[in-house]
């Protein structure tokens, strides 16, 4: 059975409010330890696009003292 996105979301939909934490936890089964936060992923998006525009400073720059 190959189910998408797409009908996960139409399942999540029609759960009983009431279920909610018990989804959460059947859900957070599935993450794996150490993946990133959304605000892990958002500063690594927000470093990637500075590295882009040229917006760094070098290793040699940084005052190590």
């Amino acid at each position: 059975m190959n189910v998408s996105r797409q009908q996960l979301h139409e399942m999540i939909d029609v759960v009983d409010i009431r279920e909610y934490n018990l989804l959460c936890s059947l859900l957070a089964k599935f993450i794996p330890e150490g993946a990133p936060t959304p605000d892990e992923i958002a500063a690594i998006e927000a470093g990637r696009r500075e590295i882009e525009r040229g917006v760094t400073v070098s290793h040699d720059a940084i005052n190590w003292d």
